[in-house]
């Protein structure tokens, strides 16, 4: 009876161990796919924002620049946001032209909600998009419509305000009917970007 526990217990481990050295391999083959995958929709992302720029290089100095602005941003009262990534526009020739900024907010319908905003020099947005969000179809899945992020092009880099009626100032940005969390959510990881460009990249 003991051999027989011991051969069965063997053989579990033995198909356990398999199993997991399998896992592990299909892990590292799929793994650099995968990422290589995100990372260039997070570079076309960055590209829709700031369509004028064709190079796109970290921030130096960002966690330390994140910190400086986390009490800052605080007190805005924008809801649970983060600063996740910030990263220099140039173009051809090397010449910064501004900054994009991804930011995301925690209060989304279904959760997190993370948004790349292009902000230039003189301080205007050229864009924002989508790095991760997923709202509801037909409802918070129009955040990525033309008919609301195209609202924030060329707007002020400043807070902006949602509204639930056709904007009447022009930090106003008008809320999608009927998925006011996802709006709200946009409009406050913008907000965050925004503010983090003005206190910590542009002079």
């Amino acid at each position: 009876m003991n051999k027989s526990i011991v051969h069965d217990a063997l053989v579990l481990f033995l198909i356990t161990l398999i199993a997991g050295l399998a896992l592990g391999a299909a892990n590292a083959v799929t793994s650099g796919p995968i990422a290589e995958a995100e990372q260039k929709e997070k570079e076309e992302t960055y590209q829709s924002v700031f369509s004028e720029a064709s190079e796109f290089t970290e921030v130096d100095g960002l966690e330390d620049l994140i910190a400086k602005t986390e009490s800052g941003l605080a007190e805005q009262g924008f809801g649970n946001v983060t600063v996740n990534d910030a990263l220099t526009a140039k173009d051809a020739s090397g010449k910064e032209l501004g900054y994009v900024v991804v930011a995301t907010s925690g209060d989304g319908y279904k959760g997190d909600i993370e948004v790349a905003v292009g902000i230039t020099e003189d301080k205007k947005i050229t864009g924002i998009g989508f790095v991760s969000i997923d709202e509801t179809p037909g409802l918070g899945m129009k955040a990525k419509d033309p008919e609301f992020k195209d609202q924030f092009n060329d707007k002020a880099a400043d807070t902006l305000e949602l509204v639930k009626t056709d904007p009447s100032a022009d930090n106003q940005i008008k809320a999608i009917s009927g998925a006011t969390f996802s709006s709200k959510a946009t409009t406050a990881a913008v907000n965050t970007a925004v503010y983090f460009a003005n206190n910590a990249l542009l002079k």
